[in-house]
């Protein structure tokens, strides 16, 4: 989430979080629990955040035949499972999922603590509205 509002070629002048404040951001932010069912913003944020991810999926399916990433997005569903353990990790495959890091023979990661929400944010350059 840092990363991305860091990326931008504009900063916003305010974030809005689904689910619990991100630390250390030297931004003003409103985090809202379950965001996407209270904000229009965020729901939007969310329904482009999917549809682009899906359309990568779609992408990363024709470059890595035999994941079946256009079926399960990424998903850990049992294919994703089988075709992981059939041809090992791809090179998109992120370090930090568990299944990947035991087909690679990585040590598990310590546990996060405990979740208080999801984290998905929306970010505006445009002064918010009391939603």
């Amino acid at each position: 989430m840092r990363r991305a509002i860091d990326g931008l070629a504009i900063g916003p002048q305010h974030v809005l979080v689904d689910g619990r404040q991100l630390k250390g951001l030297d931004v003003p932010q409103q985090a809202i629990v379950k965001g996407d069912a209270k904000s229009l913003t965020i729901a939007a944020a969310s329904v482009l955040a999917k549809t682009a991810r899906d359309e990568r999926m779609c992408r990363l399916d024709a470059a890595y035949p035999g994941y079946g990433f256009a079926r399960h997005k990424g998903y850990p569903v049992a294919e994703h499972q089988a075709a992981l353990e059939r041809l090992g990790a791809c090179p998109e495959h992120r370090r930090s999922f568990g299944p990947v890091r035991s087909v690679l023979s990585l040590p598990p990661l310590p546990a996060w603590p405990a979740p208080t929400g999801a984290v998905c944010a929306t970010v505006s350059k445009l002064p918010i509205s009391t939603e």
